[in-house]
């Protein structure tokens, strides 16, 4: 299952449900088939995933495996994607959104 983010300030953002949700926790969003997060949610938003990438631990560990055919050990993984790459282009919609006062919605 994949979410999409969807914003009229910027490009689409797509994921995998697992990195989704984990990006969704991080901000503070339980993960649902669709919501929003409104232009007033946008700051702390921001600065959540800002704080999750300050952060060496979180920043530097791997996403969820999404493919069950995908080895889930990293040493058997050729190039682990790491949450910091999962991240970046979600927080650039989210920058791009609150410049415009547009906000985010998501749905499956």
């Amino acid at each position: 299952m994949i979410y999409k983010f969807k914003s009229s300030a910027s490009g689409d953002v797509i994921m995998l449900k697992p990195n989704a949700e984990q990006v969704l926790a991080l901000i503070g969003k339980t993960p649902s088939p669709q919501g929003i997060i409104t232009v007033e949610q946008l700051p702390a938003a921001i600065a959540a995933l800002e704080a999750a990438l300050a952060n060496p631990e979180l920043a530097t560990q791997e996403s969820p495996a999404t493919d069950e055919g995908t080895p889930k050990d990293s040493a058997e993984r050729a190039d682990p994607v790491l949450l910091r790459q999962r991240i970046v282009p979600f927080l650039d919609l989210l920058r791009r959104s609150l410049e415009a006062e547009a906000p985010v919605v998501w749905g499956v």
